[in-house]
């Protein structure tokens, strides 16, 4: 339908009714403008001039295309010709996302009504225009809320619900469907007792009744859900409230979290800090807790306990014959032995290599925990078989019984060793029992310790020099510093037994000062392109703090170049601390200073050490090079780790070559280097100008 004002024209009406038109355009909330049949604006109220921010005389005469955005301005043309035509009501509303073009430049969100009108017989339109931007934004935010929540809790991977006040789903995600094997379906029909362990029925509603009476906003529990193909899971719950604007509750937010192998992982964990990894059972730090157990339970009940420490005979040459791997099997069989006899009530650990403490609770006399010794060393009467190899081994004990006067930990595992030692010295296979008297023989390893330091002041220890030979020139390019010492009266101290004895008495890293003391200042004697030296290093030297500033200083010192010194580690002695092992590898790396990683092969990391540590040589192992059986498989094993350490760019150096069969196998393989009886024992510093002239060989 058309409206007309007559033939009169419309500023003629405007003229004759001025305060009635401009009140009533004026007061109308939108902006309001008549354009003419050729799309000239004519007139305008006050809300559209500042709609558009032009004046009103800027405006009349102006084409309604002028405040079009240019995209729109031939689409715009073609509808205005249609709505002439057609002359029809029109609402164009927000779905279009109209604009128009202010005088700034900038555009303005807007809604669009038009009405046709008829003024002095030609077609003419009302354009009314609402400001949009502020319904836009609050539309806009509405999506973006919209948005946010779909992927807060529709997309969220972690596992949400919304229950109401009676436990019912009301809402869930695909991710908590995942977790507890139900369709949506199936959640949305009943409360979580659908899926709950029937041990845990009741937990929630307990958890509710805390929030509903206010005691807590939001709460966190864990309860097992039993899935649809029996699997039990354990889930962890965070839930909290979502209220109207008085404070009621309207439904509980579940945010949840399956922890059903993170509490696996935390119960492996928990066991692997107590327990040793190799044998499965205690390790020291459990034992010293069941040990103080112990103490407790005999200071406030009385009766006796006792420890027994258990040391397994010869057993290094189990791994030195027949290697680690072997030596471990070994170790693993024997604590099951021991372990298959062991009561209820009492604690067996691991105390450390082939050591193993035995915690013997509830006992009425010194005879029952000689019963205990006998029944543990009575495991060792039958060989163990292991890998198509048997091996006879046997044990030695050493006890130590306690009751309410006596119980100190330290105390006891002294004297248990002390005990040991006498069964020891004894002829092995046995158990000897404490007595104070034995402090007294014990007093010669003292003293063997004491002459050990007295050692250190004169001229007793002296460095000797094993050749390094490349295998391939059969020439010598270094030399490996070893310690010897010549006891006055004692004679030849094997270093087997003065270096542990160094360990125990706390002399290792003197020792070892003096070690590369004197090495390096012989070393620096040599032709200045001669033989490169290597020096072994203990766990404990390898840790000391001074370590790296005491090799600098000698090195200066001497002037001997830090590229012709090689330090060599054993994995134990980077065990303790991986993160410092690194640290110091790596200030003796920047001062130019090789590392070879000795015993390579022989413990239950080496190829993950290999990778951290970057050595410039790997000291092949004797027992993989002169083993005392001709195992194929340790043939095998000696060929892969040559093979290893080519493809590493790593030198490989064998130990122990004894025979010219060794040797040339060792070739064969290309190996790069090797040592050994075969070339020459370990020289005097006086006689290694010499020897490294020599060529080995045809």
């Amino acid at each position: 339908m058309t409206s007309s004002v007559g033939d009169e024209s419309f500023i003629d009406f405007l003229e004759r009714h001025p305060l009635t038109w401009e009140r009533l355009l004026n007061v109308l909330p939108d902006g309001v403008a008549f354009v003419d049949d050729t799309g000239i604006i004519r007139h305008a109220n006050a809300v559209f001039t500042t709609l558009t921010g032009y004046e009103l005389a800027d405006l009349v005469g102006r084409s309604i295309e002028d405040i079009v955005p240019p995209s729109a301005r031939a689409r715009h043309v073609e509808q205005r010709r249609r709505f002439v035509d057609g002359g029809r009501v029109r609402t164009m509303g927000r779905h279009l996302n109209l604009s128009l073009l202010r005088r700034d430049g900038s555009e303005l969100a807007v809604d669009i009504a038009l009405a046709p009108i008829v003024l002095g017989g030609r077609p003419w339109t009302i354009t009314l225009v609402r400001d949009d931007s502020a319904e836009r934004s609050a539309s806009r935010a509405r999506d973006e809320i919209e948005q946010r929540f779909r992927l807060a809790f529709e997309e969220n991977m972690a596992p949400m619900a919304f229950t109401d006040l009676d436990d019912r789903c009301i809402a869930v995600n695909d991710a908590f469907c995942a977790m507890v094997g139900r369709t949506r379906e199936e959640l949305l029909t009943g409360d979580s007792s659908l899926f709950t362990h029937p041990e845990d029925l009741g937990i929630t509603e307990s958890v509710q009744q805390r929030l509903i009476a206010g005691d807590v906003e939001r709460v966190r529990y864990i309860k097992r859900y039993v899935k649809p193909d029996g699997r039990v899971i354990v889930v962890e719950i965070s839930k909290s409230t979502a209220r109207d604007e008085h404070g009621g509750i309207l439904y509980f937010v579940n945010s949840e979290r399956d922890i059903t192998d993170e509490l696996e992982l935390a119960d492996q964990l928990a066991h692997q800090a107590l327990h040793d990894p190799l044998t499965g059972l205690a390790n020291r730090a459990l034992f010293d807790d069941r040990l103080t157990q112990a103490f407790e339970r005999v200071d406030r009940y009385g009766g006796f306990g006792a420890v027994l420490l258990i040391d397994l005979d010869d057993f290094k040459g189990i791994n030195d014959t027949r290697g680690h791997v072997t030596g471990d099997e070994l170790l693993s069989a024997v604590a099951g032995r021991m372990q298959s006899v062991t009561r209820a009530s009492d604690t067996l650990c691991r105390f450390g290599g082939d050591e193993f403490l035995y915690l013997a609770e509830g006992l009425s006399s010194d005879e029952e925990a000689q019963q205990v010794a006998v029944r543990l060393l009575g495991v060792f009467d039958e060989a163990f078989a292991m890998s198509g190899t048997v091996v006879e081994q046997r044990a030695s004990i050493g006890v130590v019984t306690f009751d309410a006067g006596k119980v100190d930990r330290e105390t006891l595992v002294r004297d248990a060793d002390v005990a040991l030692y006498e069964a020891k010295r004894d002829g092995k296979n046995r158990y000897v029992v404490f007595t104070p008297t034995m402090h007294h023989r014990a007093a010669s390893h003292f003293e063997l310790a004491r002459e050990l330091r007295h050692a250190l002041a004169t001229d007793e220890l002296a460095m000797h020099y094993q050749p390094i030979v490349e295998l391939s020139t059969m020439t010598v390019v270094g030399f490996e510093a070893l310690m010897r010492w010549r006891h006055p009266s004692r004679g030849s101290v094997s270093p087997s037994v003065f270096i542990p004895l160094a360990e125990e008495s706390g002399l290792i890293v003197e020792l070892g000062a003096f070690a590369l003391r004197e090495a390096i200042a012989t070393a620096a004697t040599w032709a200045s392109h001669g033989p490169y030296l290597t020096v072994n290093l203990s766990a404990r030297q390898f840790h000391d703090p001074d370590l790296v500033a005491t090799i600098e200083r000698e090195l200066k010192s001497s002037g001997f170049a830090p590229d012709r010194l090689i330090i060599e580690v054993t994995e134990s002695a980077t065990l303790s601390d991986v993160a410092e092992t690194l640290g110091v590898i790596e200030r003796l790396t920047h001062l130019g200073i090789g590392i070879a990683l000795d015993d390579f092969g022989t413990g239950y990391s080496s190829l993950h050490y290999l990778t951290l540590v970057h050595p410039r040589i790997i000291k092949i192992d004797q027992s993989f090079v002169s083993p005392v059986h001709d195992d194929p498989r340790t043939r095998t094993l000696l060929e892969t780790i040559v093979t290893l350490g080519q493809k590493l760019d790593v030198e490989v150096l064998a130990e122990g070559i004894e025979t010219d069969d060794q040797l040339e196998h060792l070739r064969r393989l290309g190996c790069d280097l090797g040592q050994g009886f075969l070339f020459s024992p370990a020289v005097s510093a006086a006689e290694v100008p010499a020897m490294a002239e020599r060529r080995f060989g045809p």
